[in-house]
């Protein structure tokens, strides 16, 4: 057995309040052992007091002089004769020595407490560990004194057993996913304790620091991951693939009725141009025969016109020769005045059918 944990806390707290500083080599199993460069007590009831339970626990100062300085977001609870007497305010405070006591010391202000690994086991039988932090605050040092014995320790006690209890509720992927609503649910569960009605203390906040489920789950979780990717990598791309199949769809026929509507557009146009060329002709026709018959029923207005029928008539023979083998000639083309006499009986006639009058030879 360690020699170290024999010695009493008496002396040692006598130790350190003496300011002497310790040597280890008094403590050694061997005789031979040494140590050059002693401990200061300090450092040594430190180490000897910083268990689970008072890790926490702030240690009261002893009331030799009467005179004390409480420091800010401090709470010193004094006792006489065993009695609780006041709380001392921050500052400078006088007490009696040897009669009023120190008995306890608490800080006001908002700590971070570790809740160390759990093992808890899902709604589903899958055991995981999980840790996290716990925020609490002292907000009445007198409760926190005579309410509970270490109320540190037993909000952390309350915590790990809230802990285990609210993931006996969900599933293992509920753990990971509702990380936010169970870190609610257990400072809800905590809440609902007695802790500032009995005990003193308030909880702020709890966060859970790391879910670790079991080897084969994390290997299970890691193929699901990977499955899952490769399920979205491959919509994705069928994805990607439709679009593009539809994109080329529409422009296909983009470009088709674009290509109708332009073939539309060029047929009505080449039809009214059509329209207007004809129209334009039988207006320049109709212009045309007008101005002819008011020629024709000018001055020499008639025998002019005899006259053009006639050329006409005889060039429509040389045309007839010029494009046929076989050609058409009068009986007497041997006597063009008969000829000339007969394309003018023509046009006597054709004009006497409309009513245009005689023309004379």
């Amino acid at each position: 057995m360690n020699p170290l944990k024999q010695i009493s806390l008496n002396n040692i707290r006598s130790l350190r309040y003496l300011g002497e500083p310790v040597n280890l080599s008094i403590f050694s199993n061997s005789s031979s052992s040494t140590v050059s460069k002693p401990i200061p007590a300090q450092t040594l009831i430190r180490n000897f007091s910083s268990t689970g339970r008072d890790r926490y626990k702030m240690k009261a100062p002893r009331n030799l002089l009467g005179i004390h300085f409480v420091p800010q977001k401090r709470a010193y609870v004094v006792e006489r004769f065993g009695k609780f007497m006041q709380i001392l305010e921050p500052g400078l405070n006088y007490l009696i020595p040897l009669v009023d006591r120190i008995a306890y010391a608490h800080s006001l202000k908002e700590q971070a407490i570790p809740i160390s690994d759990q093992t808890a086991t899902t709604v589903d039988n899958v055991p995981i560990i999980i840790d996290g932090v716990l925020y609490v605050k002292i907000i009445d040092p007198i409760l926190a004194t005579y309410g509970i014995e270490n109320p540190i320790f037993a909000v952390t006690q309350l915590a790990q057993t809230t802990m285990r209890s609210e993931l006996g509720k969900i599933t293992l992927d509920k753990t990971f996913e509702e990380r936010d609503r169970l870190n609610k649910n257990i400072l809800g569960a905590i809440n609902n304790h007695p802790l500032k009605t009995d005990w003193g203390l308030e909880c702020l906040r709890y966060e859970i620091k790391d879910i670790t489920p079991p080897k084969g789950v994390q290997v299970a979780m890691e193929l699901q991951a990977e499955a899952e990717r490769r399920k979205r990598a491959g919509i994705i791309e069928s994805e990607g693939r439709r679009e593009r199949t539809t994109n080329v769809a529409h422009g296909k026929r983009s470009a088709v009725i674009l290509k109708s509507e332009g073939e539309k557009i060029s047929q009505v146009n080449r039809a009214r141009g059509e329209a207007e060329a004809i129209l334009a002709a039988a207006n320049a026709t109709a212009k045309g025969i007008l101005e002819v018959s008011k020629a024709i029923k000018g001055k020499c207005g008639v025998e002019a016109s005899s006259l053009r029928v006639a050329e006409q008539y005889i060039g429509a023979f040389k045309e007839i020769a010029k494009e046929s083998t076989t050609t058409l000639v009068p009986s007497n083309v041997g006597d063009p005045a008969t000829m000339v006499a007969k394309a003018l009986s023509i046009y006597k006639t054709l004009n006497g059918s409309t009513g245009s009058g005689s023309v004379s030879v």
